[in-house]
């Protein structure tokens, strides 16, 4: 019950942050013609029994997509918050089923946006009497280094084999191989991540590009994007852009995503067409972020799993 009590309160303070800051909220469907690319999400689907034809249908991922399609329309700032489903997610940290907290600004280049998650964050703990510590921010380039002595943006195979093996971590070079997102992702999860945010907000920003994703690439330095991770107490929170809105390299990132799936044998996926118009149409200059407030009441109550601050975790539903 202090559970359901805390949730409730926690959704009503974060509504009534953005009611000051004049950011609309939105709603968007749950189930859409089309899904994500990226590989290393796996996705639920449903037969939708329409006449004549029989429809395959996803449940998103993230409310992303639809809600640029919103921007794109001139709706402003925005925010929305809802469910969303990813597949073969189950443990500490996961539910196939959970809630997230998605909001773009108008406008906002990524510190902007990084500075707006700043204060909402530490609102909520200081309103649970949980004070934080003053919020860090470091480059990816500069924590990567810190921790692993290893440069992210050049790709050297014998160096990161090295730290593997001195690390008592052979099997990485095996699950990695010569993949520089895999390594990049493999080490940063074990050797970086645990350390990040000790009772404070911590934010990782300037990504590889690599690791663009949906994020813009950062002008004046092709090797970086302009995304942003959260972690607090090592627990990875959210993560934003300021969003790409060239329709032209949207496509080719889905269909290089596309071909990627082709070759993992993955199941396939179908790129969202109505974002590529939306954006060809005209995205408006903006930065946004999904935060999962699952994971936010994990840290904000002390539990030890997600499915503690769950009503119906996904094996109890």
């Amino acid at each position: 019950m202090a559970v359901l009590q805390l949730r409730a309160q926690v959704l009503q303070e974060i509504r009534q942050f953005f009611l000051k800051k004049a950011v609309l909220e939105v709603e968007t469907p749950l189930m859409s013609h089309a899904v994500g690319t990226d590989p290393q999400l796996a996705f639920f689907t449903t037969q939708y029994r329409a006449v004549p034809v029989q429809q395959r249908l996803f449940l998103q991922t993230s409310p992303e997509f639809a809600m640029k399609r919103l921007l794109a329309a001139g709706s402003g700032s925005i925010y929305q918050i809802c469910k969303a489903f990813r597949n073969g997610e189950s443990g500490r940290f996961h539910n196939p089923e959970f809630t997230l907290l998605e909001w773009y600004r108008v406008g906002f280049s990524l510190p902007m946006l990084m500075d707006d998650v700043d204060e909402l964050i530490v609102q909520l703990f200081v309103q649970r009497g949980q004070p934080l510590a003053q919020t860090q921010r470091f480059s990816y380039q500069v924590i990567f280094k810190q921790y692993t002595g290893l440069d992210a943006l050049s790709f050297d195979y014998g160096d990161y084999c090295r730290y593997a093996l001195e690390s008592q971590c052979a099997e990485a070079v095996t699950l990695c191989g010569k993949d520089h997102v895999l390594w990049l992702d493999f080490l940063f999860s074990h050797y970086i991540q645990p350390h990040l945010g000790k009772n404070r907000l911590c934010m990782v920003y300037d990504y590889p590009a690599c690791q663009s994703s949906l994020a813009r690439i950062k002008p004046g330095n092709p090797q970086l994007v302009e995304r942003v991770e959260l972690f607090i107490n090592g627990i990875e929170l959210g993560n934003g852009y300021c969003e790409l809105t060239d329709a032209k390299e949207q496509d080719k990132r889905f269909n290089d995503e596309i071909t990627l799936r082709q070759q993992k044998n993955l199941p396939q996926s179908i790129k969202d067409q109505h974002l590529i118009d939306a954006l060809t149409a005209g995205l408006p200059e903006c930065s946004g972020i999904a935060i999962g407030l699952d994971r936010l009441l994990m840290v904000l109550s002390e539990s030890r799993a997600i499915e503690d601050v769950l009503s119906f975790p996904t094996h109890r539903a």
